[in-house]
C-alpha cells in the first residue's frame, strides 16, 4: 500500500515563484497518515523543492494570480445529466492520480539520496524500504493494466487446459460421458480466457503511437493546447467514464491509443490533466514556440527544446520505455539556400 505521500493542496502564492502544491487523491480516500513519520527527524533540512511538507512547483507566481485562479488537482465528474459534450468529459482522476504517484516516487528517491548525503543511514534505509514498496505496487498495477500479467495469465491457462484435456480423455475412455461433457465446458471457457489474455498482452507489445512524449498537440475539438504525458494502447478507463466521454461514438472507439496530456492553464484552468483519444489530437502544422504553463511541467521534464516541445525527464521516459527523441538539425520548414529555379 502507498504510504505517507507528502502532497498537498495545489493553490497560487506568491513565494518566490512557487505557485502550487499537489492534492493527494489517494491519500484521501486510501486513509493514509497526514505526516512521513520516517522523515520527521531531517524534513526542514530537505534540499531542492522535493520536501516532505509537499511538492512545490516553480513557475510564475503571478500566472494564477493575474485571474484570481484556484486550480485543484482533484474532480468531481458533473452528476447532472450531459446534453453536451464539453471538454470537462475526457477529465480523469485516475490519469492524475498516476501523474502523483509518480511525482511520490521522485520525493522518496530525493529523500533517500539526502539521507545518505547528512549520513543518516538509519532513515535512508527506512526510506528506502517504503520506496521499494510503492515501486513494487505500481509495477503490480502497470503489469495489470499494460498485459504483462495477462501473457503469464495466458500461460497459466495454457498449462489448465493441457490437464483438462488429459482428464477429458480419460473420462471418455471410462465412457463417463457427464464428467467429459462438463470438462470441454472448462476447457472452451478456458480457450476463450486464454485467447484475450494473449490479445491484450499483444496489443502493448505492438502498441504504434502518433504522438510521443512532450509533444506539443492540439485538441481537435476543443481546441486547447497540451503536452503528452503519458500514453496507453487502448484505454484503461472505466466504463463509466467511456460513457461520459463518449468514447462508444469515436470512429475508432476504444482501440486506440489514449494519452495523458497536461492542459495549458491559459486556455482551461480547470481541466488540469485529461485523457483524450489518439483521433482527437493532432501536432501543430508548424513548432510551437509560445508559453505553456501548467504546474506539472517542471516536474515531468528539463525544459523545451529547439522545435518547441518538451523534453520528459530520464524517469518518465522509462516508466513508459522510450527513448530520447532527438531534434533533426535541418528543420523542414528552414528556407537554406535552394531558391526558386528561374
Amino acid at each position: 500500500m502507498v504510504q505517507g505521500a507528502s502532497l498537498t493542496c495545489l493553490t497560487a502564492s506568491g513565494n518566490g515563484g512557487v505557485y502550487g502544491l499537489i492534492i493527494p487523491l489517494w491519500r484521501r480516500h486510501s486513509k493514509l497518515p497526514r505526516k512521513n513519520p520516517v522523515a520527521s527527524g531531517f524534513e526542514s533540512q530537505c534540499p531542492l523543492h522535493l520536501c516532505p511538507q509537499g511538492l512545490n512547483f516553480g513557475g510564475n507566481p503571478n500566472t494564477l494570480k493575474r485571474r484570481n485562479l484556484r486550480v485543484e488537482a482533484g474532480w468531481l465528474f458533473n452528476k447532472g445529466g450531459e446534453q453536451e459534450q464539453d471538454a470537462s468529459s475526457e477529465r480523469s482522476e485516475n490519469a492524475n492520480e498516476d501523474i502523483l504517484i509518480f511525482f511520490f516516487q521522485l520525493d522518496l528517491a530525493t529523500r533517500v539520496q539526502y539521507a545518505l548525503n547528512v549520513e543518516q543511514y538509519d532513515i535512508a534505509q527506512q526510506l528506502r524500504n517504503k520506496l521499494a514498496e510503492v515501486e513494487g505496487e505500481v509495477i503490480r498495477q502497470q503489469e495489470a493494466k499494460r498485459g504483462s500479467s495477462s501473457k503469464s495469465e495466458a500461460q497459466d491457462k495454457a498449462i489448465s487446459i493441457i490437464r483438462l484435456r488429459a482428464d477429458l480423455q480419460n473420462a471418455i475412455e471410462k465412457e463417463n460421458y457427464a464428467v467429459a461433457a462438463e470438462l470441454r465446458d472448462q476447457i472452451s471457457k478456458l480457450e476463450a480466457e486464454s485467447l484475450a489474455a494473449t490479445a491484450k498482452a499483444l496489443v502493448y507489445e505492438n502498441a504504434q503511437y502518433a504522438f510521443r512524449l512532450g509533444q506539443k498537440v492540439k485538441h481537435q475539438t476543443f481546441g486547447y493546447r497540451a503536452v503528452v504525458c503519458g500514453m496507453d494502447p487502448i484505454c484503461c478507463e472505466s466504463s463509466s467514464w467511456m460513457e461520459i466521454a463518449h468514447v462508444e461514438k469515436l470512429a475508432r472507439g476504444s482501440s486506440q491509443p489514449f494519452y495523458q496530456v497536461l492542459v495549458d492553464v491559459h486556455e482551461d484552468p480547470n481541466l488540469l490533466v485529461a485523457y483524450v483519444p489518439e483521433e482527437n489530437l493532432a501536432a501543430p502544422e508548424k513548432p510551437d514556440m509560445g508559453r505553456f504553463d501548467h504546474p506539472y511541467i517542471s516536474f515531468l521534464f528539463y525544459g523545451m527544446d529547439t522545435a518547441g516541445d518538451f523534453i520528459p525527464i530520464k524517469q518518465l521516459r522509462e516508466k513508459y520505455n522510450k527513448p530520447r527523441h532527438e531534434v533533426p538539425m535541418d528543420r523542414p520548414d528552414d528556407d537554406s539556400g535552394g531558391g526558386a529555379d528561374a
